[in-house]
């Protein structure tokens, strides 16, 4: 039963959301725009131009101190020893049994000195976990979640439009920089999303939020909701978690074997270094329905396996997703059935991404 609104979080860009019109729903316990003008439209402002969505419900977690790096390699899959300073990595975090916990974003501030980005419906016990775990390490843990602001711009002309709003040069894609953006002072900047697109990912006190978020929109960003950010990030075929990713669920067969750097060490390398060794039984692939239909979560798959995400994509006019099938059945090309409430739909185990993404 979804949250009444009153016991909801909101975001400091909530006013503007109410203003412009946006159909407003609960999600992880905030209450969030899923659209403006419309998914379809919006989805195409981003593929085209530029978007601007808020994503202040992700939540943010800063670790620091002579053993920062030490917990983060630990906790976190990557090698954080590949991290330069002012770089941005992607990484899972797992359970002893090599069971997913979160992906997330670390960005290196410093010497010793990290912000990592959580999802919004996990940020509790991410923070828990990484204080458990750092009970043994010499570390500040710090919950920055009340802290900042975070603006997603993206589309090919997502670059351009924040480089209008600011003097300096901004960060190269998965770095970060520190800069003033549309009179913001100390706006991290980091070269990530979440779209497929190019762009950068702004996280601002929350008392500038307003005006950047004005800047943003009368430069010419269009505003953008989670409906879109869904059927987004599904034509690029990056990962949701709760969807795509659980404990039940390792990175090998999530296909993210290339974020987990075994040799680090961190919680739950041993099991998923045995899965990439044995292979394992599911492999999660992304497909297309060629004619008519869309599968949704849930979803089973005849012969066996499950729709974790479905949508229409936008940019072909087609049903997409992402689904768990067996290993023997998940080569490019292979063909499937996927019964979507009572009705058969005929699915194709597609290439990854759907779309042209930038590089």
């Amino acid at each position: 039963m979804a949250a009444a609104t009153d016991t909801l979080k909101r975001t400091p860009l909530h006013d503007r959301h109410v203003a412009a019109g946006a159909r407003l729903v609960p999600f992880a316990g905030w209450e969030m725009p899923v659209q403006y003008a419309g998914i379809r439209d919006e989805h195409m402002a981003v593929r085209e131009g530029a978007g601007v969505f808020d994503v202040s419900h992700m939540g943010q977690v800063e670790t620091s101190g002579p053993q920062a790096h030490a917990l983060l390699q630990r906790l976190l899959s990557n090698d954080l020893d590949q991290l330069a300073e002012g770089g941005a990595q992607y990484s899972v975090m797992c359970n002893p049994a090599g069971g997913v916990l979160d992906d997330l974003f670390a960005y290196k501030l410093g010497p010793d000195r990290y912000l990592t980005v959580t999802n919004a419906d996990n940020h509790a016990s991410d923070l828990a976990h990484v204080q458990r775990t750092g009970e043994r390490f010499d570390v500040a843990i710090v919950d920055r979640l009340s802290d900042f602001a975070m603006l997603a711009v993206q589309g090919p002309d997502a670059r351009a439009l924040v480089a209008r709003l600011t003097d300096e040069e901004l960060p190269r894609r998965f770095t970060t920089r520190t800069m003033t953006v549309a009179g913001a002072p100390d706006v991290l900047v980091c070269g990530t999303g979440y779209t497929g697109e190019d762009g950068v990912e702004l996280l601002v006190a929350p008392e500038h939020a307003l005006a950047l978020w004005d800047a943003l929109t009368e430069h010419g960003a269009t505003p953008v909701g989670l409906g879109a950010r869904d059927t987004l990030r599904l034509e690029a075929c990056f990962h949701l978690y709760g969807n795509d990713l659980s404990e039940d669920r390792n990175p090998i067969e999530a296909g993210l074997g290339w974020c987990c750097k075994e040799a680090t060490g961190f919680i739950g390398s041993e099991p998923i270094a045995a899965a990439r060794a044995q292979g394992t039984r599911d492999r999660l692939v992304p497909f297309l329905i060629p004619g008519e239909g869309i599968a949704r979560q849930g979803n089973p798959v005849l012969g066996g396996g499950e729709v974790t995400s479905g949508t229409m994509s936008p940019v072909l006019g087609k049903g997409i997703g992402l689904a768990y099938l067996p290993a023997a059945r998940a080569e490019v090309g292979t063909r499937f059935e996927i019964d979507v409430r009572g009705r058969i739909r005929e699915a194709e185990v597609h290439a990854k991404p759907h779309i042209p993404q930038e590089t």
